[in-house]
């Protein structure tokens, strides 16, 4: 079971990522190219990637293992700010804790002689450990419209819970975060490998949504470094790409109505934003969707609908 203690200062403090952290989801998809979880989610992705990635590297398999604890250096903060902040940052991470971390790994087998040299700080060892992930990273998430789909599922289930602020505060936030998470004032809970016990004490907590990881949330296994828990997203089903689709876009209303979907709207407000019946403007978004314009994910009795990175490319203040 994983608590997380959270402090009248930590729920003033409590944050939702603005977008997809790169090195996380590079870092959780190893996990799935190398389960079976998920094929409806993955299957596709799954085998496209094992075509273009091959095997994992050697470095990645040993430091990532498939299930418990892989060392917290792999996933800097700075990630937050792009890829390639947190590449220099793990390039630069101090040999203390390279030594630290790489120790805590649960091996049932002698570590190979590079990871104990990594453990030593070898610059060699670890720029080689980040050449690997920089690959892996370009072959299985930048390749074939990954990361588009990997930014349009975050950014909907980020519009999601920013609705829930709105209407409930911090506790409809928190709240809204089940059945992954169940918040129990002051204690936000999850199921999780171990036992684990978090107080940020008045630091907050950043809430990562993401679409690689699966069922359980990760959070850092170090109490130092800032409290980031990352969650796992509900995934929309994909969308057919077909001509036909694309071809039933023309109109003024069905332009209108894609431009009130914008900042994320349930079927009803979109409705009445259009000026159009609910029906009309449960269709009109049915035929978006299709057409891999829209995203919509189910939340009890509403439907809440977001745009794809595809659908804000339409917007005319948006052309280029």
């Amino acid at each position: 079971m994983l608590r997380i203690h959270l402090t009248g200062d930590d729920l003033a403090r409590v944050r939702i990522a603005e977008r997809p952290d790169p090195m996380w989801e590079t870092v959780l998809s190893s996990h799935r190219l190398r389960d079976r979880r998920a094929p409806h989610v993955y299957g596709d992705w799954r085998e496209q990637s094992r075509r273009r990635v091959g095997a994992l590297p050697a470095t990645l398999r040993a430091l990532i293992p498939l299930t418990g604890y892989f060392p917290d250096f792999l996933n800097p903060p700075e990630s937050r700010r792009g890829w390639e902040d947190g590449m220099e940052a793990l390039r630069a991470t101090p040999r203390r804790r390279l030594g630290a971390e790489i120790e805590r790994l649960d091996t049932k087998q002698p570590l190979p002689s590079w990871v104990r040299a990594l453990a030593r700080g070898d610059r060699a060892t670890l720029e080689q450990l980040a050449a690997d992930l920089q690959r892996y990273h370009h072959r299985a998430i930048l390749a074939g419209g990954v990361w588009r789909r990997v930014q349009a599922e975050v950014d909907a289930d980020r519009a999601l819970r920013v609705r829930h602020l709105l209407a409930g505060g911090i506790d409809g936030l928190l709240d809204g975060l089940r059945p992954v998470l169940r918040w129990n004032p002051p204690v936000l809970e999850s199921d999780y490998p171990v036992e684990r016990e978090v107080r940020p004490g008045g630091r907050g907590l950043l809430l990562v949504p993401s679409f690689f990881c699966w069922r359980l949330p990760v959070t850092y296994a170090s109490a130092d470094l800032t409290p980031v828990l990352v969650y796992p997203i509900e995934h929309a089903e994909p969308a057919p790409e077909t001509a036909t689709a694309l071809g039933r876009l023309l109109g003024a209303t069905r332009a209108r109505v894609l431009r009130c979907i914008e900042n994320g709207t349930t079927t009803g407000e979109l409705a009445v934003r259009a000026g159009v019946s609910v029906a009309s403007a449960s269709q009109h978004a049915r035929v978006l969707r299709d057409a891999g314009l829209v995203m919509s994910m189910r939340r009890g009795n509403e439907v809440l609908h977001t745009l794809t990175p595809h659908g804000l490319g339409l917007l005319p203040d948006r052309w280029h």
